[in-house]
């Protein structure tokens, strides 16, 4: 993987040490990915900390973009990439839609429509007019290590197919976020 500054590390370096979420998106400009991301930008750094876990995104495009998708999300934990798509490949992950779309990931907020229109005008604005990775590929998203320990493994169908933020965080040992902007009732 590579980092946002342009340097190269082992895959293994991510979860060698201690427990890691790494959640794989499809590619940077993907409206579904970019929504998902804000909200894995909502967990807390210190619920990781208490728990011993790393909470990574893998992309698939140039380092150069790691920089300001961290900025249009406002993610601020760890962020890498893999340029040639080889731990997608190495990990099974497919290319193309499934034919059930009828999941529906509770992190997208906008319609395919929207959304997609969204992810053309990010592409054509952009420095370069760059997909910024393959889009047809889907991610996924793992909870690995210490060492070779894989704790949860899932591969996305579709753009939609994202596992809840929440689910993930449970299965790691996490503590969970509320992503809705509704208040916490709290019953005495």
């Amino acid at each position: 993987v590579v980092d946002a500054g342009g340097r190269s590390l082992p895959f293994e370096a991510l979860y060698g040490e201690q427990k890691a979420i790494v959640v794989f998106v499809r590619n940077f400009l993907c409206y579904t990915c970019k929504e998902y991301v804000e909200d894995l930008a909502k967990v807390p750094k210190e619920f990781l900390q208490e728990a011993n876990v790393r909470l990574i995104v893998i992309g698939q495009s140039s380092y150069h973009h790691i920089k300001p998708f961290c900025s249009l999300t406002g993610y601020t934990h760890e962020m890498y990439v893999d340029p040639q798509r080889e731990l997608y490949k190495t990990l099974g992950m497919k290319r193309g839609e499934g034919n059930n779309v009828s999941v529906r990931s509770p992190h997208v907020k906008s319609s395919m429509l929207l959304g997609s229109i969204k992810s053309m005008w990010r592409a054509m604005t952009g420095p370069a007019f760059d997909f910024q990775g393959d889009p047809a590929q889907q991610g996924g998203a793992l909870i690995l290590g210490p060492g070779n320990e894989v704790h949860f493994l899932h591969l996305d169908k579709n753009r939609l197919d994202h596992v809840p933020i929440n689910t993930v965080l449970q299965l790691a040992g996490v503590k969970t976020v509320n992503f809705t902007n509704e208040p916490q009732i709290i019953d005495i």
